[in-house]
């Protein structure tokens, strides 16, 4: 519909209420907030009440109008509903005695939100009233990609999340396989797309020598709802090698502690045993004889060791 003809229909408008103008009896009801999810169905809803006085009303007009656009998306005159690819009534069957007048939006895109009039004319008076429309996205599920991209543990890495196709601006969190948050190693952006969608990119930044063996990035819509994840495991000997690294470090503290202990306990029992056979070779080396000493007047205990060294 051209402004010519825009024009020609609100200045029918004009005249019908010029016409009514002092009655109340018609009022057009409008859910004051509508939300819509992009690339589905919206539907503004609106409704004409009429009062009890009026008997059969009749809808001789309804426009259909966004705030800042100077054409109209849906008009409904003289008996003939034209309008603009994608919007229609809601009610297929809709006619001039069918009080619900919602619109529907068929595939809901970004361009769609904002503020909505509905003007609506009928034989017993007229009303306009304003609407508005809030359109959300669902981000998409993350990827994840690595530099390097072959990941060793014997180098620094960065991890890379992204997620894109959602409204209003989310947000990306990092978390390990122990399920713990890694907010200062990160860093996001958002990016809003020619479409009128976000782009979120985070990057996790990790020294080699404390990698975990999971890392799972999560994407969140702006109400803090979780959208989407998706892990990325590292291999175990970049595992090892990095964060892993200290972990088998742990392992053979394992091992080698044991060792040193039964170690120790051995190099103990060699000692005694040595100690213990020193003391029996002297022993058995050493025997007493009883003498007697005429000069002292009695016997006298003397130690002679044997040729052959034995008792």
């Amino acid at each position: 519909m051209n402004m010519a003809s825009i024009g020609i229909l609100f200045l029918f408008f004009i005249v019908i209420r010029a016409q009514t103008e002092g009655k109340l009896f018609v009022e057009v009801e409008c859910k004051t907030g509508n939300v819509g999810q992009y690339g589905q169905q919206s539907m503004l809803d609106c409704v004409v009440t009429i009062s009890e006085e009026v008997k059969e009303p009749k809808i001789l007009a309804v426009a259909w109008k966004k705030k800042g656009s100077e054409d109209a998306l849906l008009v409904f005159h003289k008996g003939n509903t034209t309008g603009q690819p994608g919007y229609r009534f809601a009610e297929s069957s809709w006619n001039d005695r069918n009080m619900n007048v919602s619109l529907l939006i068929t595939n809901t895109m970004m361009v769609d939100r904002g503020d909505y009039t509905c003007s609506v004319f009928t034989d017993s008076g007229d009303d306009i009233t304003e609407t508005s429309l809030r359109v959300t996205a669902k981000y998409n599920k993350p990827t994840i990609s690595s530099i390097p991209v072959n990941i060793t543990g014997r180098e620094d890495v960065i991890l890379i999340c992204s997620s894109v196709g959602g409204y209003p601006e989310g947000k990306l969190r990092w978390f390990d396989e122990h399920n713990t948050e890694w907010p200062a190693s990160s860093k996001m952006e958002a990016e809003l797309t020619n479409d009128g969608l976000f782009k979120l990119s985070s990057k996790l930044s990790l020294l080699k020598n404390s990698i975990f063996s999971k890392y799972t990035c999560v994407v969140f819509n702006s109400s803090g709802g979780k959208e989407g994840e998706v892990t990325l495991e590292i291999p175990d000997t970049a595992a090892s090698e990095g964060h892993g690294g200290v972990e088998g470090s742990d392992q053979i503290s394992k091992i080698v502690a044991p060792a040193v202990v039964i170690g120790s306990l051995i190099v103990g029992l060699l000692l005694a045993l040595l100690i213990h056979r020193r003391r029996s070779q002297r022993h058995h080396r050493e025997v007493p004889t009883c003498e007697f000493n005429a000069e002292q007047g009695g016997l006298v205990e003397t130690y002679k060791e044997r040729g052959d060294g034995t008792v």
